[in-house]
Parts: C-alpha cells; structure tokens; sequence
C-alpha cells in the first residue's frame, strides 16, 4: 500500500519524498520549501490545460469519426480537407521563421551520426548506451552477420583467423574511403608515424605517404614516432587507428593495427516513455535515480559473465595530442537527452489537492530538470553539456497547442529551479498526424528552444489507424511502408525542418532499424535516411550504432541538406491520403496470416511488459526473428487488428481463437525464461493474456489508439497480485 506525505496541497509518495530530499535536492541549490511549494502551484496551475487539451484530442476524434460514417460511400479529399481545418484539427499557416536556439553543444549542430534509445530504468543498458559514442569496428563487424560466414568464416565461441582476416579487410577498405591515402591502400601501410604535424605512412614498398587530405588528421596518442593510436576525421566524424603490435590481432597486421574505434552513438535519449515500465512511485524512483546517475557521474550496474561479477561505469573522456603537439579531449560518452513522457499518463506517485493522480509529463519535466541541474552546476565526475543546457525529447503531442503547453511548462520549470529561460531545450517528436499534418506550427511555440524532430513510423501509422478508423479496413500492416502518405510524411518532416531553419542548429531524425541480429540488411538498408536528409538516425544496440556509423562516412549529409533546400515542398494532401484497403478481398488464408502475425507480437510483447515490467526488449517473431518491440510496436498492431475486428475482417470469435493458439507459441518461445510464465496455463487467470485481449477487443475505445492505459492498470494489478502471495 502506497504511503504518503503531506506537503500543502499536494499528497507526495514518501518513497519519492525521500528520494527528491535526500539525493536529487542536494547540491542544487533549490531548497526544499522552495522546490515543493512551487511543484504544488506548477502542478494546480497546469493540469486543468493539461486535461483540457486531452479532452480536445477526444472531441475532434469523434467529430472525425461521425466525419467518416456521414461520407462512407461518398469520400472527397477536398471535402475531408476542408472539414479538417473547419473543425481546427487543420491549423491555419503560421508565418515563415527560422529557429533562434542557443546554447546548442556541438554534438548536436556540428556532427551528425547515430542515435540510441534506451530504458533509463536499466541501469546496465543506461551505462552501455551512454559510452556507446565510441565502439570496436572489428568487434562489430566480427560478432555480427555484416561478415558472410562461408569459407570457413563461421562465429564460434574461440577467435576465428580466417574470420579476422574478412574483418580486417573490411575495415582497410572502409578505411580507403574514409581517409584515403595520397597514391597508396592501408593495406599497404606498415607504420604510422607524425613527422612535423602531418601523417606518415610508411608502405610495404619503402615509399612512404600521407593523407589525401591532410585536414583529415586530428590528433594521435602516445610518442609521435609510434603512436599507439592515429586520430582521423570524416564529415565531422571522427575515426581512431588504434596501433598495438604486442596485441594478438595487431601482431598480425603489419602497421600493428588492432582495432578501428568509431565514434558512433553521438547522441542517447535516456527514456522514461515507450521503454519504460514506470507505473507507480517505486518505478519512477528507479527512473530517476538513474538519471540522477548519469548526471552525477557516478551511476554503475554490476552484472555476472560466467562466474564473473563484471561492474559497469561511464568512461571518461578521450585524451589526444593535437598534430601541432597540444594536448585536448573527445568526448566518451554519448551526449545524453532524457524523454519525458507525453501528455496522457498520470501516475499515482503524487495526488493533487483532489487526490488524483497528478499528469506524469508535468512531474517528469520537473523531476528529471532538477536532477539535470546537477550536470549544470558541474556536481558531477564528467559533464554531459559543455554549454550548459538540458536535452528533454517531448513525445505524442498532438498539434501546436500541446507544444505551446509544453513550452509554457518549461517556462514555468525554468523559473522554479532558477534556471535561464530556454535553458531546458525540447525534441519534438514527429509521430502523431495532427503533429504532421501542422509541424511548422509546432516548431513556432518552441522556436526558441527547439534541438530535435524525429520521424516515428510505428507510433505515427497507429495514430493513422486510430485517427481514420471509421474511414474502413486498413491494409497489410507491412504495406503501410510503401504508401505515398507515408512517404510523403517522411520528406515533409525533413523538408519543414529544413524550412525552418534547423540545418547546422538542430537534429532531423529517422526512425528505429528494429531487427539487432541483421546488420549486414541495416547496412545496405538505413544509408538511405541519410540520402533523405537525417543527420541522426535510431539504432538498437551499440554495435549497431557502430557500424552505422559507417553511412555518416560514406555520406555527407550537410551536401544532401544544403541539396534538399532547394526543393522545399508542402506534402499536407498526400499525408492527408488514408491507407484504407480499396480491395479488401483478402483470402481466408492471408486473413489469418496477417492475424497471427499481429497477435503473435502483441502477446510476445504484452507479456513482458505486465509480468516481467520489461518495456523494450527483442521478442521473437512469428518467424522466431528478433524484433525490438516498445510501446510503439504495440501501438500499430493492437490498432490494426481492432480496425479489422471493427469492419467485420475477422470476427472477435476468431481473434479470441487466434489470441490462445498464439498464446501457446509465445510460451514455447520463452520456455527456457525461468521467470516466465506461460499465459496457456490459465487464460482466464493470466494477467498478460487479458492485457492482450482488452487491448485488441476495445482497441476502438483507447485515446488515440494509445496502449498505456490498460497497461499501466494491468501491471498494477499483476504487482498486487504477486504483492498479496508473499
């Protein structure tokens, strides 16, 4: 049972009472009556917008809805236009700007490269993630399928020579296009040396060379007559040749080379949303205490490998010689960003003077901005921004109003924790349609504090579903890719992005590459949300971000930016086509198919999520290959069978059929899990069975299509039901 402490009008949880006064206070200057006296008001202040804006979402969704059941048989885009801006979901044109954001870190305006997103409730994925900015090309190519395993090239549990030889001719190639060498390959190198500044590379033949382009060389480490590591630079990225000859992979290269390190993972959103299992007090804490941990420096996770006990800590920063022979460093570790969560939520870890529920994006924009007041007043063991502001990524809003609220809330953070105005500074993600359809409206409100928009095709194609619902039967789920709409969503972000002013001054991200075990398909594939105008992109893992990093060297997206300038274009009617089947006459069988397939990954996930409280994990596929589901995955899967249940596709008999017989090759599938519990055992009992059933059943009824209801309450009442047991 929940304990809680009376501070004024407000009813806080003593378990993160305790935490705000004990740990993330301390140090920063705000007292405690300051801190709570202004929480009370902030919060009394904003949560009636808050719901005002929540009861907005729901009326123009009915109106759209009634919309669609007037003109089922009489469908007219100008018509469906025009009742949009009539009802004010279409928001009239703002005036031309650009963006006046300051105090920007150069890791966001200057360089452009991969982004993770990880559970800031993990400590272990939190840490690994954070000192992601640097990663083994050997490592990465080694241990994944981007290296064929034929010819004797297999992985195994012992170091494979034949193997390393593919990886290390891979990485001089790399190498050769990267930072070619003047008339010669590094594969002929065998020394690396700094004579008078510049780099020497000595070759198999005795002539030696430099750099096609000297620029390229930025520092080295060790004697400059035999460094241990030569530091290059690409596009704004930078590139380590790490020199060892007494290493045993260096000892068999002739220059010594034994690794490529990569900057890779320039940037980390920490996050507290769609990864995240945060129901209650206890959770959020474990949230906060983190990123109190990361701000502070001293955060670490102790795991076991084998027999074992491994600990994790964040890495320092890098330390090089310049070519003139002056000392400076490199970041190590990711520059950190922390997702609050949207508008929607609440949670019961603070009650307002009504005993209700207190909004969770409210809190967090509080809690986490006053831990990161930590990092800004340099209490920590490193600094994450050198210029001294705070990253927070602002998901699933819905249109201008909601950003301009999140605006005046972090004004009002601002002023509580004595922070200068626009020194908290928002990503706005690019995922619900009304958010589309009026980004530049969007990025007006925050024009003074804007470093990120993302495009999300997961959250963004459930919203569709959910927004057009009553328009009729949806398409293949894995058709929606190659919609026009969806395409024309994708350009349209980078184009209004571009518009606006945020080359050289903000992000421009695309979305997740959400399969971790094929990155030989990444790397051919995700080179092209660079080709459209990204200069950061989502990867799964740190190897991932590695080799990632791979397209920001083969690519220039500052000459692709500057290109798609020239061509700046309104794309709101061709978003505004809705993927509505215009022949649904599926077969029995593709039926079935496209139902087990959603049903497969709902279970697969669900039942993580409630029972287990893991929010971001790879689950197998119907198909046994990993996936990286969150709550955005849900989200699209849950909404397509429901569109499909509402237009009389599938019956509820046959979901509920298809729900059991997918129940059971979710069990199997995590059979050998032994905190797993198999959902076949007990169907009616089964907490995570009846989460997954609600979610599709009364799918049509969720706010905007979203998941976190039910799944908020049905982990609560599985924690209770374990809770009553002990």
């Amino acid at each position: 049972m929940e304990q809680y402490i009376e501070i004024g009008n407000l009813r806080v949880s003593s378990i993160l009472h305790t935490f705000i006064q004990n740990e993330a206070l301390p140090g920063t200057g705000v007292s405690s009556e300051q801190f709570w006296s202004g929480f009370d008001k902030l919060i009394h202040d904003f949560t009636p917008q808050n719901k005002a804006l929540l009861a907005k979402r729901d009326h123009l969704q009915q109106q759209i809805d009634n919309w669609h059941k007037e003109h089922k048989n009489s469908f007219s885009p100008p018509a469906y236009k025009a009742f949009l801006q009539n009802i004010g979901y279409l928001e009239p044109d703002v005036e031309d700007f650009e963006i006046d954001t300051s105090g920007i870190d150069d890791t966001i305006t200057l360089q452009a490269g991969p982004q993770l997103v990880v559970p800031v409730n993990n400590a272990r994925y939190a840490i690994n993630a954070a000192n992601a900015r640097w990663g083994s090309l050997y490592d990465a190519l080694y241990g994944t399928d981007a290296i064929e395993e034929d010819g004797g090239a297999e992985r195994g549990s012992s170091y494979n020579p034949v193997r390393g030889k593919r990886v290390i001719a891979f990485a001089k190639q790399f190498l050769d296009q990267s930072t070619p060498l003047q008339g010669a390959s590094h594969t002929e190198a065998v020394r690396y040396s700094i004579i008078d500044g510049k780099l020497s590379v000595e070759l198999s033949n005795g002539q030696t060379t430099t750099l096609a382009d000297a620029s390229q060389f930025a520092g080295y480490s060790g004697d400059p007559t035999n460094p241990t590591a030569v530091l290059l630079k690409n596009h704004g990225l930078h590139l380590e040749i790490q020199i060892n000859r007494d290493n045993p992979i260096g000892n068999t290269d002739a220059a010594g080379v034994k690794d490529i390190l990569m900057e890779s993972a320039l940037t980390t959103i920490e996050d507290c949303e769609d990864s995240v299992t945060a129901v209650d007090a206890e959770d959020k804490v474990l949230v906060y205490r983190n990123w109190l941990g990361l701000m502070k420096g001293d955060l670490s996770a102790d795991f076991h490998n084998g027999t074992k006990t491994i600990t994790r800590t964040l890495n320092p920063d890098r330390s090089y010689m310049s070519p003139t022979g002056e000392a400076f460093t490199l970041p190590g570790r990711s520059l950190l960003l922390v997702r609050n969560v949207g508008h929607l939520m609440t949670n019961g870890a603070i009650l307002d003077k009504d005993g209700q529920e207190v909004p969770e994006g409210i809190m967090d924009a509080v809690v986490t901005s006053l831990i990161a007041k930590h990092d800004l007043l340099r209490n920590g063991s490193f600094v994450n921004s050198t210029k001294g502001s705070v990253y927070i990524v602002k998901p699933k809003m819905h249109g201008s109003e909601e950003v301009a609220f999140a605006n005046e809330l972090f004004n009002r953070v601002e002023d509580l924790l004595g922070l200068q105005r626009h020194q908290l500074k928002i990503g706005v993600m690019d995922e619900e349609r009304r958010t589309s359809l009026n980004l530049k409206a969007c990025l007006y409100h925050v024009r003074n504090r804007i470093v990120f928009i993302n495009t999300g095709f997961l959250d963004r194609t459930g919203d569709e579903i959910h927004t057009s619902m009553e328009a009729g039967p949806m398409i293949r789920k894995n058709e929606m890719k190659s919609t026009h709409w969806l395409q024309s969503y994708e350009r349209s972000n980078v184009s209004i992005g571009l518009a606006c002013g945020l080359k050289g001054r903000a992000q421009i991200g695309k979305g997740m590459w959400a399969m971790p075990d094929l990155m030989k398909e990444m790397l051919k594939q995700k080179s092209g949300h660079l080709l459209a105008g990204g200069n950061t992109a989502w990867v799964p893992s740190p190897t991932a971000a590695t080799l990632h990093a791979i397209h920001y060297h083969q690519i220039n997206v500052n000459e692709v930016q500057n290109t798609l300038k020239e061509d700046i274009r309104d794309y709101r009617d061709d978003i505004l086509e809705i993927p509505v089947a215009t022949n649904s006459k599926w077969t029995q069988e593709e039926i079935q198919q496209e139902l087990n397939n959603n049903i497969q990954g709902i279970l697969g996930y669900v039942v993580r999520w409630v029972e287990q409280g893991i929010g971001c994990s790879k689950v197998p596929d119907i198909n046994n290959i990993g996936l990286m589901e969150d709550l955005a995955t849900l989200r699209i899967s849950s909404q397509h069978v429901a569109n499909w249940l509402r237009h009389g596709v599938v019956s509820e008999e046959q979901v509920l059929t298809t729900m059991k017989i997918m129940a059971k090759v979710v069990d199997q599938q995590n059979v050998d899990d032994p905190a797993y519990k198999p959902m076949a055992d007990d169907f009616d009992n089964s907490v995570a069975f009846q989460a997954a059933v609600e979610l599709v059943i009364k799918g049509c009824e969720q706010p905007n299509g979203y998941t976190d209801p039910i799944l908020h309450r049905k982990r609560l009442e599985f924690k209770a039901k374990m809770a009553s047991k002990v």
